[in-house]
């Protein structure tokens, strides 16, 4: 038995692209939409009928499976970009063509990344009916000029009304978004911003630490003496408060950046019961399913320009232009389904066979992110063969000794050890996950 697959769906178009921002998204090409879903739906045909036509090379892991093992999804992501951009009938023929290519389990968790601002009553209504179940907004801060340096064309006025307006939805599963350590961002504007999205009870928080990645505006002016740098020690102490604030107000703190509530004990446990072995972990009712495939190391298939996926033994991602990937997809010739194993397709444009080694590399990187869950000797056995200790003695033992790592007994897996990071170790965590490139 192998776990439930995850799909991603990459919609790249933005009404106006941020300066920090460095995903794969563009503006000014709304025009561009319907002929982008239409190519969404015919790269979701192709790949679902790869799977009635492939054989897979099994290798013991979970990359690699059974490709009747792909045929039940159980978390769909639509991430971009602004995926509120879509109409709710695009949403709808989306989702239709995934349904008619793979079976759904009844909970199945379907998200929407939002921006305030770009959806209506109507809208969430409609999406809503079609199947969409989780909302993630895309806030920031609740700082007015903080998100006049972000670029973002939102309020905090209008990230009220957006998440009361998902309420009447009936969206009982919201995330918001928040950015700390921007330049010149005071501790206090933190602890207020923290406040007023607390205050908005959403079951799920996102907060990240502002990188300057090269090739953005905001890399380009920090780079010139522009815009001020983060200050790192100030970022440190941002972290450590949210870790507090949100724990007293009955937030879990379940992967390093991501918080969320829990339902009572006994419908949690009810919940996780239903999750194969290998994903029975320790998170919140609340936490979010699709990103704990990314964190587990599971399989997940990608739709979309430069979309990236995880699945059959591959790493692949897609074509990135817009143009370029419905080109792609316009004709699928017969030659197609020759050179595209499942689960790449015309719009694939980089892939890679894993090797083990590949694949225990990271399995670390992704579970040592989990904050309670770690990295645990029996799953990564069951996956690999081999234990943790077997494959990363002087890594793990160095690591522990300076104080990043520590080990426990897992909750969940049966007499298993678990590896997991220290409250020093989250602050430092790419120093923990370079011993494992």
């Amino acid at each position: 038995m192998t776990p439930d697959t995850s799909v991603y769906l990459h919609i790249p178009f933005c009404k106006h692209r941020c300066a920090y921002c460095d995903f794969n998204t563009y503006a000014g090409q709304e025009d561009s939409i319907p002929d982008y879903v239409n190519a969404l739906v015919r790269e979701i045909d192709f790949v679902g009928s790869r799977r009635f036509s492939d054989s897979a090379n099994q290798r013991g892991d979970y990359s690699t499976t059974e490709l009747s093992d792909y045929r039940t999804i159980h978390t769909v992501f639509f991430g971009g970009g602004t995926p509120s951009l879509l109409s709710a009938p695009q949403f709808d023929s989306v989702l239709r063509a995934l349904r008619a290519a793979f079976t759904f389990t009844a909970d199945a968790e379907i998200s929407i990344e939002a921006n305030p601002g770009t959806t209506s009553p109507e809208k969430l209504n409609a999406i809503r009916k079609a199947g969409i179940n989780r909302i993630s907004f895309g806030v920031q801060s609740a700082n007015t000029e903080e998100l006049r340096m972000l670029e973002r064309v939102h309020d905090f006025f209008t990230v009220i009304e957006a998440v009361s307006t998902a309420r009447k939805a009936g969206f009982d599963n919201l995330n918001l978004d928040l950015i700390y350590g921007l330049p010149e961002q005071t501790l206090s504007t933190w602890q207020t911003t923290l406040q007023r999205i607390v205050d908005l009870h959403p079951e799920h928080i996102s907060a990240y630490a502002l990188t300057l990645e090269h090739g953005t505006p905001f890399g380009k002016w920090s780079s010139k003496g522009l815009l001020p740098l983060p200050d790192p020690d100030l970022a440190a102490e941002m972290y450590e408060y949210a870790e507090e604030f949100l724990a007293s107000n009955g937030y879990v703190h379940y992967e390093i950046s991501n918080w969320a509530r829990n339902k009572d004990e006994g419908e949690r446990m009810k919940d996780e019961k239903k999750i194969h072995p290998s994903s029975f972990i320790s998170h919140p009712f609340f936490a979010c399913r699709h990103n704990l495939q990314y964190w587990r190391s599971l399989p997940y298939l990608a739709f979309g320009a430069g979309a990236h996926g995880y699945a059959n033994g591959y790493r692949y991602s897609n074509a990135l232009r817009i143009k370029t990937y419905i080109e792609r997809l316009s004709h699928p010739s017969r030659e197609a389904f020759i050179l595209h194993p499942f689960p790449l397709s015309p719009a694939t444009v980089n892939q890679h066979m894993q090797t083990p080694a590949d694949d225990m590399s990271e399995y670390m990187l992704n579970n040592l992110r989990l904050t309670n869950a770690g990295a645990a000797e029996s799953d990564f056995r069951l996956r690999f063969g081999s234990g943790l200790l077997d494959v990363y003695p002087k890594e793990i033992e160095e690591l522990i000794h300076n104080g990043l790592l520590e080990k426990k007994t897992s909750e969940f897996f049966e007499n298993s050890e678990v590896y997991r990071l220290t409250k020093r170790g989250r602050l430092l965590g790419n120093q923990v996950f370079m011993r494992f490139v």
